[in-house]
C-alpha cells in the first residue's frame, strides 16, 4: 500500500514588469500627501512674519537709505526660513519633499529647465524693454534693485547677494509656489490629473506674480512666471522650474553685482 505524497505547490508565474525596475516593480504608490492650501497659507505668513522681525530687531536706521546688512538680511532671511518651515511641513504631513515637492534630481530636467530660462529671459528682456517705454524706469524696476541702485558694497556683501539672487532665492521661491502652492492645488479633486496640473500652473504663475507685492510690476511679473512654471508643467518635478528661474534671474543678478561693485553702471 503506498500513500499519495503532498504536491510541490504550483510556481509562483506572475513576474514583474520587464521595463520596471526590480527593486520597485512591487513597491506601492507613493501615498498622497496630508497637507493643502492651510500649509501654504502658514509658509506666508511665516514670510511676512519674518520679514517683520527683521525689520523689528534691525530697529531705527535714521534718514537716508537702509544700510547694505539691513538690505541683504530683509531680503534673504524671510524668504529662506518660509523656504525651510515648507519642507519641515512635507516631513511632519507628508512624505518628505522629494516625494512631496517632486524634488527629483534629473539631466534631462536641468536641460529643460535651461531652455525654458533662455527663453524667458528673452521675453523678460524684451517686456522689460517694453514696459520701461510705456511706465518709465521707475517703475520697471525690481525692489530689490532699487535699494541697491547707485551704491557701492563691499566685495563680499556684493557676492553674497548676487549668490542669493541667481541661485538661492529661486531655489527657496520655487519651493514654497510651484512646490507647497502647486501640490496643494494638484491636491484638489479635478476632473482629470491633466487639469490638475493645468490649474496649478495658473494658480502658481498669479500668486507669484502677486506676492512679490509690487502691484505696479504685476504684469511684468507675470511675463516672468509663465516660462518657470511652463517648465514644471513639462517636466513634472520642482528641478526644471528651479533651473528656469536661475537662468532668468542671472543678468538681473550680474547687473546688480557689476553695478554695487562700481565696475558699471546702468
Amino acid at each position: 500500500m503506498t500513500t499519495s505524497q503532498p504536491r510541490d505547490p504550483a510556481p509562483d508565474t506572475t513576474f514583474p514588469d520587464p521595463e520596471e525596475p526590480a527593486a520597485t516593480a512591487f513597491l506601492p504608490p507613493p501615498r498622497r500627501h496630508r497637507w493643502g492650501f492651510g500649509a501654504f497659507l502658514l509658509v506666508e505668513a511665516v514670510l511676512l512674519a519674518s520679514a517683520a522681525f527683521v525689520s523689528a530687531l534691525v530697529g531705527d536706521t535714521g534718514p537716508g537709505p537702509l544700510p547694505i546688512r539691513v538690505v541683504l538680511l530683509g531680503t534673504m532671511l524671510p524668504t529662506m526660513i518660509a523656504a525651510g518651515v515648507a519642507v519641515l511641513i512635507t516631513f511632519v504631513r507628508g512624505n518628505g519633499p522629494v516625494a512631496d515637492l517632486r524634488l527629483e534630481w534629473r539631466w534631462a530636467d536641468v536641460r529643460t529647465g535651461f531652455r525654458y530660462g533662455c527663453v524667458g529671459l528673452v521675453f523678460t528682456t524684451l517686456g522689460a524693454y517694453l514696459w520701461t517705454r510705456l511706465v518709465g524706469d521707475a517703475n520697471a524696476t525690481s525692489a530689490i534693485s532699487a535699494l541697491v541702485e547707485d551704491r557701492k558694497m563691499s566685495v563680499s556683501a556684493a557676492i553674497v547677494m548676487f549668490v542669493y539672487l541667481w541661485l538661492l532665492g529661486p531655489i527657496c521661491e520655487e519651493i514654497i509656489y510651484r512646490g507647497l502652492l502647486w501640490g496643494a492645488a494638484e491636491q484638489l479633486q479635478w476632473r482629470s490629473e491633466r487639469w490638475g496640473r493645468v490649474a496649478a500652473f495658473l494658480l502658481s504663475t498669479a500668486v507669484f506674480a502677486a506676492s512679490h507685492l509690487e502691484p505696479l510690476r504685476t504684469t511684468l511679473l507675470l511675463v516672468i512666471a509663465v516660462p518657470i512654471g511652463l517648465a514644471r508643467l513639462v517636466t513634472g518635478r520642482l528641478p526644471g522650474s528651479i533651473v528656469a528661474h536661475q537662468v532668468n534671474n542671472f543678468l538681473p543678478a550680474l547687473t546688480i553685482l557689476l553695478g554695487a561693485l562700481g565696475v558699471a553702471s546702468f
